[in-house]
């Protein structure tokens, strides 16, 4: 396992394609890209993350991938490839490292919906502990982390999330607006309940531009919660766009789940390329 700042990457033959460039597929994402192992030391322990980059040129900017409950697996992994293949230098941190390191629980190549509930039982210690306070604590040291790397052009970042990700990534881009110039959530949950801390409170600090891929008729993500979001964003004069991706369900990213929609995972994928193209 790596530790620390990576080294500069060699130089292939076959340059990824740039930012501004339709991403590869994911079948061939795997040849533009160059992956490792970290570790990334926190006031609250040890990080064990994985960083996606581009095989050749750079520096390039950078993206910070927050996970959904499941956690970083082979599927989230081919996610961050692809999403390095198109140009950008990828951060995929268990952020419920304090729980363990991942996989927190044992997940079958395919999470059928009957061992959904369990799985989730079996996790949701290792979720209370990730607390606002202590998850923008993390996330200042993944910020800090993506700056010092040679690999990435030390600007500012965009950071994506999925699930429980969605939340992290508009939280980080309230709480560090002057590091996150672009911040998307997809089939995101609580993003903008009655609690007193909830993300979307932050919006008078956001300077980035964000984009909410909303799953439909998802009970974590309710109606009237995609319309307080909204409002709340506009009135703090953020620049924002949130879509209803009808009939894809809470989920639909995942493609080792039952939830996945694969023409709402290719949809997800042209407006995040678009999005960060625009603003990294």
């Amino acid at each position: 396992m790596t530790t620390g700042t990576p080294p500069t990457p060699p130089t292939p033959p076959t340059p990824p394609a740039s930012p501004a460039s339709p991403t590869p597929p994911a079948s061939s994402a795997s040849a533009f890209v160059r992956t490792y192992a970290t570790d990334i030391a926190t006031p609250d322990g040890t990080v064990d993350a994985h960083v996606f980059h581009p095989a050749g040129g750079g520096p390039h900017p950078a993206v910070l991938l927050y996970m959904d409950a499941f956690g970083v697996r082979p599927h989230l992994k081919g996610m961050a490839e692809r999403l390095a293949a198109a140009g950008y230098v990828v951060l995929l941190p268990n952020v419920m490292y304090r729980g363990g390191r991942a996989p927190l629980v044992e997940l079958p190549a395919f999470i059928d919906p009957g061992e959904r509930p369990e799985i989730i039982e079996r996790i949701r210690p290792a979720m209370r502990g990730l607390t606002p306070e202590a998850s923008m604590r993390d996330a200042g040291v993944y910020l800090d982390w993506l700056a010092a790397s040679p690999l990435t052009n030390g600007g500012p970042v965009g950071v994506t999330g999925y699930c429980m990700g969605a939340g992290l990534a508009l939280r980080t881009a309230g709480t560090y607006p002057e590091r996150v110039a672009a911040a998307a959530g997809f089939h995101g949950a609580y993003l903008a309940t009655d609690a007193p801390d909830s993300p979307h409170l932050l919006a008078d600090r956001i300077t980035a531009e964000l984009y909410f891929g909303h799953a439909d008729n998802d009970s974590t993500n309710p109606a009237d919660q995609i319309d307080r979001l909204d409002k709340a964003l506009t009135a703090a004069g953020v620049r924002h766009q949130g879509e209803v991706y009808a009939g894809a369900h809470h989920g639909f990213t995942q493609a080792d789940t039952a939830m996945h929609c694969p023409e709402a995972t290719e949809r997800h994928w042209t407006a995040l390329l678009n999005l960060l193209a625009r603003t990294l």
